[in-house]
């Protein structure tokens, strides 16, 4: 499990156990239809404090193949949806907060700073 290649399903644990976790699994149902397909690029755009970062998360644990998360999905909607086990944990997942990256890149330009940390990332992983 990476920063940023796979970064495992810790984000999720924590927002299940949450008191007042609302169930949006469904997003990952309708995600799945569009793999494969001409429309695969998705962009997520809603107001802050929206649960954006919450549903990134959701994502990167089900789709990310740094971890185990099918425990993680008992008992919520895509649990049910038959495209459930076809894509659990199939793919390695690149997760990206750009809040963190305008944060650590301080005066460096924000792009290169991005590619530097993923490609070493990645060079770590696959040589």
């Amino acid at each position: 499990m990476g920063i940023y290649l796979n970064p495992g399903n810790q984000g999720f644990r924590e927002s299940i156990r949450s008191r007042i976790y609302v169930d949006k699994t469904n997003l990952i149902a309708c995600t799945n239809e569009l793999l494969n397909t001409n429309d695969k690029y998705v962009c997520v755009s809603r107001p802050r404090r929206f649960g954006k970062s919450m549903a990134l998360e959701m994502l990167a644990a089900y789709y990310g193949s740094g971890c185990d998360s099918r425990e993680l999905f008992a008992g919520l909607k895509i649990e049910s949806d038959k495209s459930f086990p076809e894509h659990l944990n199939r793919y390695d997942v690149i997760y990206l907060n750009m809040q963190q990256f305008l944060i650590r890149a301080k005066k460096q330009d924000v792009t290169q700073y991005l590619e530097q940390a993923v490609l070493e990332e990645l060079r770590e992983t696959y040589g």
